[in-house]
């Protein structure tokens, strides 16, 4: 191996490491550009092994080839593969046995990439992977056991949550085959020398560490389905199991805040008891209440430290599945078991401790995490939350009148010293929130209420008199608990209650404290998503209901909103919100709020650091563009002067989380320009279709819509200038599966606006191209496209126009396409307006096209077209799609979800290709065949009679709604 391209590589590296994005930057670019480089992945392994090189850049190059792996092990017919079939080789050849003789930070990395590769190659390209590992596992060498098991870990997981298919199955099937019996004698093993070893500090943390792995893999591998291989060694499984649960070795215990092996073993046989209730339980029912008793007996005597609190959500969350079920109500149903139950175990894990309100003043964004976001799956509140909740999906008369009687005593303690027992006010705040919702999502908040607890009243009684507080700084946990209240319970509370609140949470704004200031912004924010309940399609907020405290509320927002420490994706959705409400009342303030937004902007385009902020800045820019500027237009100078130097910027540095953001900003303006178009897009149109941009993914929709907007507003000046590059970026993009549609979103852009004699120099090339494609590569997908093209482009320049010029290339080829794609395929057509530009195009084939009318033949085409034109309108769209397909749908293309994303401000409005001359297209049939009627009289009504029965009463109904008569 070259030692110049290794000392190379690793200058490189180490410059990835530095916190200057100024040198990060290029070196991160280099290293990608390196990518399409032969023997790069092998290199980077060699790096990773090399004894002499600092570990932290062994490290470095592990992530690095993880991630050039998860980029580019994915074929991609699109795509140029960046990996030769040889490097494929090499790597899956070496990568096993290096993994396994790694140091552990590498070790990790190399086993995420194995599992990448797997995820992919195996076991059809990868059939040796499997059994290597499995005889690597009979050295008893536990660090290599511990790495087989790692690996294997990183490859199984991924059945719990892949959705069930045939594919799935014999993949599983064929792994149970050879890993299940290695791991079930290995995990009897691991039991035998728990006790031998049990006073070896070293061996028994070793042993433990693979019965951890071990308990994962027995997760992942019974995910799908009970497998016969583990169904017939249940007895050594779960005996084994409940013993772990009730094993204690203090050598294995945590001596720090972290959980120990132990805690992490307990905690994952909990969760593997729990799939066992919930899915096996009747294979499961013999075992059930002894590991009911065990887990009791683990909550009642393990302290609230943070070190075991997976271990008690667990541990918790294995009881409520068994809560939930009705066959096991009579473990509950006695009520002192049911009040042992609050009393133990739930009320305590409600409490926040210290390490919780440290979280909440130092570490806000994991608070808000886990708190708003509800991505507090493993925490102690959020077990006993669903405890709550599945043992009133049984139990609700007595679990509310348990609670009440706490309920009433903490508030007393609370009423007794607020200061010192605040803590008590917020448990029952979280406890009250728990009770009354029955259903919620992040989206409406809680759906479904209790009938015995009346939400109006606990809000009037106890959230408005807390929120009535003038200190913003007052009982921060408490006025968070209120405002998250308010927040989750907003579809509930009438508006006038709403109304009152908004001008506290306003207030609540202006505290220092983060999360009290970010949850009162995202209560105004979900607030402000309430639809009017008489019509869900209007806001139930309009923009005089903010009128009063209107310029607080702006200024409010814009002080929280800071470079780096104010990058709150809830305080900017909620200027997002606001905007959206107040649509063109917000122009007074757009002159201070342009001035603070683009300074973020140009802040934070240094170094971006927090997509979902960034995507809500520009979506933000997106709605004040579209809201101000369409009302009064001499306002996009405005905006133009100040975002066009950072885009610039954004350009030149070549910023790719920025550029799609960009060009469809750029897309809104252009397109909200009535007269000339300044000069600034003209510069930058040869740069937008240079190849080099069109090669990524993530940039082609914005592009697309870019360049749409171009040929709207300057077709007849720089885009008929540039046509040949432009067709260049279509032929391109029509080769692709995967962007053939934006191929047509730019062909059908082109018929609608430019010139008819520019395009006819070109039109006949472009056909060609299009049935060059059909019969390489046909997809349902490319099929629709075709259609709604040839019939926009019937409507555009006439039928005979579109026979001519199929006939131009294949003699017989418009028949051809009128049985072959129309009447196979017309009905799959998807979109109101896709569906209405065709209808439109079949309306002029069949009443504008004598072919169609020559001979007795052509008129049994023509009656089938018109069956399936009346199918078109009437029947549902036809979803299937050929077995054998396996076209690439947009949102699978590898890496466009990290790469683009959709403003919905800035979407291109549905154009009207027909002008309003064509309202409804049922109309326009009837309409049309009229005037077939009055050129050839009695031919229609004879075609016509040839019609299902179905069909002529539909056009029956058409001819009446269009007042027509047919001769």
């Amino acid at each position: 191996m070259n030692t110049q391209i290794l000392d190379e590589l690793s200058v490189y590296l180490e410059k990835t490491l530095s916190p200057d994005p100024n040198v990060r930057r290029p070196a991160e670019k280099y290293l990608e550009q390196m990518e399409s480089n032969e023997n790069f992945g092998p290199v980077l392994l060699v790096l990773c092994n090399k004894q002499d090189l600092p570990l932290h850049l062994r490290i470095s190059a592990s992530v690095t080839f993880k991630n050039y792996i998860k980029r580019n092990w994915k074929v991609n017919e699109d795509i140029q593969d960046k990996i030769t079939s040889n490097d494929r080789q090499s790597i899956k050849s070496s990568i096993t046995d290096m993994m396994l003789t790694s140091p552990e930070q590498i070790q990790l990395q190399l086993s995420d990439a194995i599992s990448i590769i797997s995820r992919e190659d195996f076991p059809e390209k990868w059939p040796d992977l499997l059994p290597a590992l499995v005889e690597r596992l009979k050295t008893g060498d536990f660090n290599v056991t511990n790495g087989i098991l790692r690996t294997a870990h990183s490859i199984f997981k991924r059945y719990r949550h892949e959705f069930k298919s045939n594919e799935l199955w014999t993949e599983i099937k064929y792994v149970l085959g050879v890993f299940a019996v290695p791991v079930t004698d290995l995990f009897k093993t691991l039991i035998g020398l728990i006790e031998q070893h049990s006073n070896d500090a070293n061996a028994i943390k070793i042993i433990f560490s693979s019965v951890l792995l071990v308990t994962k893999i027995f997760r992942s591998l019974n995910a799908q389905d009970f497998p016969e291989e583990f169904e017939n060694n249940m007895e050594t499984w779960m005996t084994n199991f409940l013993n772990l649960l009730q094993y204690d070795n203090p050598l294995l215990k945590s001596q720090s805040e972290e959980a120990g092996l132990i805690e992490q073993v307990k905690s994952q046989i909990c969760d593997n008891v729990s799939l066992f209730a919930q899915n096996y339980g009747e294979d499961f029912a013999d075992y059930l209440p002894r590991f009911v008793t065990a887990v009791w007996n683990l909550l009642t005597s393990t302290s609230l430290e943070t070190k075991y609190d997976l271990l008690v959500s667990n541990a918790i969350q294995f009881i409520s599945v068994v809560a939930y079920r009705p066959q096991y109500r009579a473990l509950f149903e006695n009520e002192e078991s049911l009040k042992s139950i609050c009393e133990k175990i739930i009320i305590p894990n409600l409490f926040l401790r210290d390490v919780d309100i440290e979280t909440f003043e130092d570490n806000p964004e994991e608070y808000i995490r886990k708190d708003i976001e509800r991505s507090d799956v493993d925490t102690r509140r959020r077990a006993a939350s669903d405890l709550v909740q599945a043992l009133c999906s049984q139990f609700e008369k007595q679990i509310v009148a348990i609670f009440s009687a706490y309920i009433n005593a903490l508030l007393q303690e609370y009423s007794a010293n607020p200061q010192k027992n605040w803590r008590q006010k917020d448990v029952v705040l979280f406890l009250v929130t728990t009770l009354a919702s029955k259903g919620q999502t992040k989206k409406h908040g809680a759906t479904k209420t209790s009938e015995l607890i009346d939400v109006i009243q606990f809000y009037e009684s106890t959230i408005l008199p807390d929120l009535a507080d003038q200190d913003v700084n007052n009982f921060p946990v408490i006025k968070a608990d209120d405002m998250r209240y308010i927040s989750t319970f907003r579809q509930q509370l009438p508006k006038e209650c709403l109304l009152n609140a908004l001008p506290h949470l306003v207030r609540y704004m202006t505290s220092n404290i983060p999360v009290v200031h970010t949850y009162a912004c995202h209560a105004v924010e979900r607030i402000l998503t309430l639809k009017n309940p008489q019509n869900t399609k209007e806001n139930m907020f309009v923009p005089n209901d903010l009128q009063p405290f209107m310029p607080h509320l702006l200024s409010n927002i814009m002080n929280i909103l800071q470079p780096v420490t104010g990058e709150n994706e809830y305080v900017i959705k909620s200027f997002m919100r606001v905007c959206i409400i107040l649509q063109e009342t917000i122009e007074p303030y757009l002159d201070n709020l342009i001035v603070k937004l683009t300074g973020l902007l140009n802040a934070i385009s240094k170094n971006p650091s927090k997509p979902n902020f960034n995507h809500y800045l520009f979506e933000s820019f997106g709605i004040l563009i579209r809201n101000a500027c369409q009302k009064n237009k001499t306002l996009i100078e405005k905006f133009e002067t100040n975002l066009f130097p950072i885009f610039n910027y954004v350009l030149e540095q070549d910023i790719t989380e920025f550029i799609p953001y960009e060009f469809q900003l750029l897309s809104l303006m252009l397109e909200l320009h009535d007269q000339s178009i300044p000069s600034v897009y003209y510069d930058l149109f040869p740069f937008l279709l240079m190849p080099v941009l069109w090669e990524r993914p993530g940039y082609i929709p914005a592009l697309t819509r870019l360049l749409q907007a171009y040929i709207e507003k300057s077709s007849t000046t720089i885009v008929k200038e540039k046509i040949m590059a432009v067709l260049g970026v279509f032929q391109r993009l029509i080769a692709s599966k995967t962007n053939d549609h934006f191929a047509f979103y730019i062909l059908n852009s082109l018929v609608e606006h430019m010139p008819s004699q520019v395009m006819s120099e070109y039109i006949k090339q472009i056909f060609f191209l299009l049935f060059q494609r059909l019969t390489g590569s046909k997809t349902t997908k490319l099929v629709k496209n075709l259609l709604v093209f040839f019939s926009l482009y019937t409507y555009k320049y006439g039928v005979n126009e579109f026979l001519n010029m199929v006939e131009s290339l294949q003699n017989g080829m418009f028949m051809m396409v009128i049985q072959n794609l129309f009447i196979v395929d017309l009905q799959k057509v998807s979109g109101n307006l896709e569906r209405k530009i065709c209808a439109v195009g079949v309306s002029k084939m069949l009443t504008e096209c004598q072919v169609l009318l020559s001979n007795e033949a052509n008129m049994k085409v023509w009656v089938s077209l018109l069956e399936c034109l009346i199918g078109l309108f009437e029947l549902p769209e036809d979803t299937t799609t050929a077995d054998d397909e396996h076209f690439i749908e947009i949102e699978d293309t590898p890496g466009y979800q990290a790469s683009f994303n959709q403003l919905f401000s800035a979407s291109k409005r549905e154009p009207d290709p027909f002008q309003g001359q064509i309202p409804n297209a049922k109309v326009f049939l009837a309409k049309s065949l009229e005037n077939l009627s009055a050129s050839a009289p009695n031919m229609v009504p004879q075609l016509l009679a040839q019609l299902n029965p179905t069909c002529q009463a539909h056009l029956q109904n058409y001819l009446k709604e269009a007042n027509v008569q047919l001769r």
